[in-house]
């Protein structure tokens, strides 16, 4: 790399992300961006579908463009997987992407720092040629896939310990099939690109050092931004909350997508069917609150506990506010890098019941601020839920100690501290 000289105007970094809205590492990079801008550095985002209106958020090349290389990584995932389109975006090959080292803001950036950039946005080889243009390149990694072949969440396999191959998100049995073959590239790409990889949680941080892919490579922890300070400990008057009832101690559970399969839904009805049928007396003085889309009509059929599903909540206040009426916030997610919200309830004084197979561990210290469930064991998050309600905790102490962890201005501090590092070594 050669020689670089911090610059003496503000730093410029660019942020390159799929979008700065669409789905939770979008909207985590856009957080860092503003945090980023707060502190001083010329941040600005270079993204593949644009949801803002923020003049610091630039689109890529032309709609039609875009979705042609959507659709060209999809086919070559579906003609692999003999057209099932059972996994089709559980996976992705990174074979096809935007030029995204010609763009002027990257060109012109001091440091470019990539986020989510699968599904059309980023090729393995443009890396590649990002990296011709000698500056220092940061990876923010916000699932598993740096570290695997092709899969976003590995689940219970551990074939990326040693090489990828026989995947479980592809059709047929061959340990030359595609997963193996991407991360043959991806081997190669890490072994001769200087990439400083960042990831959000100690949880995936391991997963990274136990790889057969990043174990050497260079991989610092970096929480997430949260923007904690705007979450308030009690609702805010005049905020209305859609069909939750104001006497009842409320659970809340939230997801993009309630039943996507990842996010465990049914360990939560069970959980909460088995308080119903055990201790009536909190079932009745209680309410689960469900928000987020459901693909499945009937997901809450079986479930006998008090409940409302209020769907989608787009304004950021109202979600606010509903954490702040809660008591508890639960999360069954099988996997979670870095869950936002157990972050986001817990800003708002909510003890959090979950699993601890991810970062939730970055977030919970176990019967202390919130329940560490057995995994996959429904009686264990019952139990949970019930510690939880006969808690008083201090929902202001619960707030301080996650500002102190993961408030966006932390975080962009130290973002901030690992670009100046960088740039002096260059």
């Amino acid at each position: 790399m050669t020689p670089a000289k911090a610059p003496s105007r503000p730093l410029k970094v660019t942020l390159v992300s799929h979008s700065d809205l669409l789905g939770g590492a979008a909207v985590v990079t856009y957080r860092l961006m503003e945090a980023l801008r707060r502190h001083g550095v010329d941040a600005q985002m270079v993204v593949y579908t644009k949801l803002s209106d923020d003049p610091y958020v630039h689109l890529i090349g032309s709609r039609w463009i875009r979705g042609v290389k959507f659709m060209a990584e999809r086919i070559c995932i579906a003609i692999a997987n003999g057209i099932n389109r059972a996994n089709l975006f559980s996976v992705s090959i990174a074979n096809i992407g935007m030029p995204i080292h010609k763009h002027p803001l990257v060109r012109q950036a001091d440091v470019v720092v990539l986020g989510w950039i699968n599904q059309g946005l980023m090729s393995l080889n443009g890396i590649r040629k990002l990296a011709s243009l000698n500056k220092p390149i940061i990876w923010t990694m916000h699932d598993m896939w740096n570290l695997t072949g092709i899969c976003h969440h590995a689940h219970e396999c551990r074939g990326y310990l040693r090489q990828c191959g026989h995947c479980q998100f592809l059709s047929g049995t061959s340990s030359a099939d595609l997963s193996h073959a991407v991360w043959l590239k991806k081997r190669k790409l890490y072994s001769t690109v200087p990439i400083s990889f960042v990831a959000v949680s100690n949880w995936l941080a391991g997963c990274c050092r136990a790889s057969s892919l990043l174990r050497n490579c260079d991989v610092r922890v970096i929480p997430n931004a949260f923007p904690v300070d705007s979450f308030p400990t009690t609702p805010r008057s005049g905020v209305a909350l859609p069909t939750v009832s104001p006497d009842k101690n409320l659970i809340v559970f939230g997801a993009a997508r309630l039943d996507d399969p990842i996010k465990g839904l049914q360990y939560a009805i069970d959980a909460l069917n088995i308080l119903f049928d055990n201790n009536p007396r909190l079932a009745n003085n209680s309410q689960a609150v469900f928000f987020g889309a459901l693909k499945n009509p009937l997901a809450f059929e079986q479930l006998r506990f008090p409940y409302t599903h209020v769907g989608r909540i787009n304004d950021p206040l109202t979600l606010r506010c509903l954490y702040a009426s809660a008591k508890v916030v639960l999360s069954t997610s099988l996997y979670e890098t870095l869950p936002g919200t157990l972050i986001e309830g817990q800003a708002a004084g909510c003890l959090p019941v979950t699993f601890g197979r991810g970062g939730q561990d970055d977030i919970v210290e176990h019967m202390v601020n919130g329940y560490i469930a057995e995994y996959c064991n429904a009686k264990s998050v019952a139990q949970g839920i019930e510690w939880a309600m006969s808690q008083t905790p201090d929902r202001n102490r619960l707030h301080e100690s996650v500002r102190l962890k993961f408030s966006s201005d932390i975080v962009a501090q130290k973002y901030i501290d690992l670009f100046n590092e960088l740039l002096k070594r260059s």
